[in-house]
C-alpha cells in the first residue's frame, strides 16, 4: 500500500460518498414537508441505534489491544455516543416523542441494520479497515444532520437545544480527523489495512445507510 493516512482516507471517502438521491427522505424534511409522526421516528429510532454503537465502538476500543491510536479513535467515538444520547432528548421532547411512546414503539428492521452491522464489524472485522469505513460513512451522515438541522429551525421552529442532537454531527471534528488519520496510519505501517476489504465494509455501511433513510422515508408516505 502506497501514500499517506490522509491520502487514503480521502480516496476511500470519495470512492463510498452516496449518491445524491440515495437519501430520499432529506429532501421532504429540508422542504418542511416530513410528517411530525416521522421525525419522532427519526428520534426513537436513533436511541436504538446510539447505544448498539455505543458498546460496538467500545469493543473495537478493546480489540485494538497493540494499537494505541486505532484504540483512542474508537474510544473518542464512543464518548461522542454518549454525549449524542443526552442531545437527542431535547430532540425527541421537541417531536413529541415522550417516554411512553418511546416504550411503545416498535424499531423499524431497515433503520437497525446499521447498528447490527457495526456491531458484526465490531466482532469480526480488522479495527483498521473500520476505521477507513466507519470515517467514509461519518463525512455522509454529518451532511445529511446538517440539512435537518437547518430544516428543522426554519420549517419547525426547533430552537438550539432541539436541534442540539443533528448539530453536534454536523459540526467540524479536527479531533476525530486527527485521531482517524493516526490510527489509519498505525494501520498503514503495521501492515493490518486491506484497502479493498475496507471499500467492501464502508459500501455495506451505507447501503445500510441508505436502508435507515428509506425505511423513515416509506413510514413517512404510509401515513400521508
Amino acid at each position: 500500500m502506497t501514500g499517506t493516512a490522509g491520502e487514503l482516507l480521502e480516496s476511500i471517502t470519495g470512492e463510498l460518498a452516496p449518491d445524491p438521491h440515495a437519501n430520499r427522505l432529506l429532501p421532504v424534511i429540508t422542504r418542511g414537508a416530513a410528517r411530525p409522526s416521522t421525525l419522532a421516528a427519526l428520534a426513537l429510532e436513533q436511541r436504538h441505534v446510539i447505544a448498539a454503537d455505543r458498546r460496538a465502538f467500545l469493543h473495537l476500543a478493546a480489540r485494538s489491544a497493540g494499537g494505541p491510536a486505532s484504540a483512542a479513535f474508537f474510544e473518542l467515538l464512543a464518548e461522542g455516543e454518549a454525549l449524542a444520547q443526552e442531545r437527542l432528548g431535547a430532540y425527541a421532547a421537541a417531536c413529541g416523542a415522550d417516554e411512553r411512546s418511546a416504550a411503545a414503539y416498535e424499531p423499524l428492521a431497515d433503520c437497525q441494520a446499521y447498528p447490527a452491522y457495526v456491531a458484526w464489524l465490531a466482532l469480526n472485522a480488522s479495527p483498521s479497515d473500520v476505521v477507513l469505513a466507519l470515517s467514509a460513512n461519518f463525512a455522509a451522515w454529518g451532511g445529511y444532520c446538517a440539512a435537518i438541522a437547518e430544516a428543522l429551525r426554519r420549517h419547525h421552529g426547533f430552537d438550539d437545544e432541539a436541534c442540539a442532537f443533528f448539530d453536534f454531527f454536523a459540526e467540524p471534528a479536527p479531533e476525530l480527523e486527527r485521531r482517524a488519520s493516526a490510527a489509519v496510519q498505525e494501520g498503514i505501517d503495521a501492515g493490518r489495512i486491506d484497502e479493498d476489504r475496507a471499500l467492501r465494509h464502508g459500501r455495506l455501511l451505507q447501503g445500510c445507510e441508505a436502508r435507515f433513510w428509506h425505511a423513515l422515508w416509506e413510514l413517512d408516505q404510509r401515513t400521508a
